[in-house]
């Protein structure tokens, strides 16, 4: 069975005020393509359709299009939702959709019933684990605790009772949304740490023939039988290095697996370029970035006059710009973000506490308090999106 795998379409994003419609249209009419250009058996879409709990007219209309152009391929879709989706919102009409193949896992109660697809060496069954916010679902899913790895583990012991209990040679995939360890992030997933916690072992999918996964916008494998297709279009500076692309997955009859990366469309190529302002108006090397989204980092002592209104008549695509002048680590003057560079807000306010108390730390018991006031803010605002 062939299986093309993607996540985090994130439709109705947009790149530093730049609309990505026409790029995700592209995209989508890519997908379409490369389904009937590959003869693709299934699709499969690991979350975060939108990007946001109630998206825009415009990304509800793509999203549309392509459920329709892929049912009239007559090939299945399986898709999950993920932490940006409303999954009430997204799993609407589910069960009329399923008849025309296009079959929506939003439910967590539905984690252990399948999508079962016949191929000519039989069953292969499709198990949608959509977002787990773990407050949320730990009592409906009898977790042991509240936690990412306790709640998935939870909803994957369905799965292999369920997987057990079907006929010899049974094949089968887990779509899951989730930040499963040895996973690269980018700056632009929503964080969805608990209890200081995000990632969750790979181990945790043990039994099945492959896992596709959701939320962490690179492509990449985790293990073999475990892999991010990442996002389809770049969402941050931070995936300038990112080869932007799905998988095309064979499984054969024994669960034997071949794994092949199909290229995404690119809108724009993004740079990442830094040094001082006259530096990067007159490097003859910088010319090949004329026609790329570009994030400027200004290293000059002082600010340049208009730095933005020059560097676009170089790079007419800059769309963004950042400070950070070339200063000692123990200058006085080093800016605000400096210090706050790869801290997360449960350090920030640790950092925070020592200050105000002169030098003295918060006690483990304040460390646990402090993590579960931010848990419960981030939970909260989760909750608060999803129910709009």
């Amino acid at each position: 069975m062939r299986i093309l795998h993607t996540s985090d379409w994130h439709l109705g994003r947009s790149f530093h005020r730049v609309s990505m419609l026409d790029a995700q249209a592209a995209y989508l009419d890519h997908l379409v393509g490369t389904v009937r250009e590959h003869a693709v058996d299934v699709v499969v879409v690991a979350g975060d359709v939108y990007d946001r709990a109630v998206p825009p007219l415009p990304a509800v209309q793509l999203f549309d299009d392509a459920l329709h152009r892929l049912a009239a391929a007559g090939v299945p879709t399986v898709m999950i939702s993920g932490n940006h989706d409303s999954a009430r919102r997204l799993g609407v009409g589910a069960g009329l959709i399923a008849r025309a193949g296009i079959h929506l896992r939003t439910d967590p109660a539905d984690c252990a019933t399948p999508v079962v697809l016949r191929d000519t060496h039989g069953d292969v069954a499709f198990y949608g684990l959509p977002y787990l916010e773990p407050a949320l679902v730990r009592d409906s899913l009898g977790a042991s605790k509240t936690g990412h790895e306790a709640v998935l583990t939870a909803a994957m012991d369905r799965v292999r009772a369920d997987l057990a209990a079907r006929p010899d040679g049974s094949r089968s995939v887990v779509l899951a949304h989730a930040f499963v360890a040895g996973g690269e992030p980018s700056d632009s997933e929503r964080d969805i740490t608990v209890g200081g916690v995000a990632a969750v072992p790979a181990g945790v999918f043990d039994g099945v023939d492959y896992v596709a996964l959701g939320h962490l916008h690179g492509c990449q494998t985790v293990t073999e039988r475990v892999r991010y297709s990442g996002s389809p279009l770049a969402y941050s500076f931070s995936e300038h290095t990112h080869r932007k692309t799905m998988w095309l997955i064979d499984l054969g009859p024994g669960g034997d697996l071949v794994a092949e990366r199909v290229d995404c469309p690119t809108p724009r190529p993004l740079a990442r370029l830094r040094g001082r302002l006259g530096t990067l108006l007159e490097d003859p090397a910088l010319d090949r970035h004329q026609e790329s989204w570009v994030e400027a980092t200004l290293t000059d002592p002082a600010r340049p006059d208009e730095p933005m209104a020059r560097l676009t008549e170089r790079f007419p695509y800059t769309l963004s710009l950042v400070f950070d002048p070339e200063r000692s680590p123990q200058d006085s003057l080093a800016s605000y973000a400096q210090r706050l560079q790869g801290r997360d807000d449960q350090q920030v306010a640790e950092d925070f506490v020592a200050h105000v108390r002169g030098g003295s730390g918060p006690s483990e018991q304040e460390r646990t308090v402090l993590r579960a006031a931010f848990d419960d803010v981030r939970v909260g605002d989760g909750v608060d999106e999803v129910s709009r």
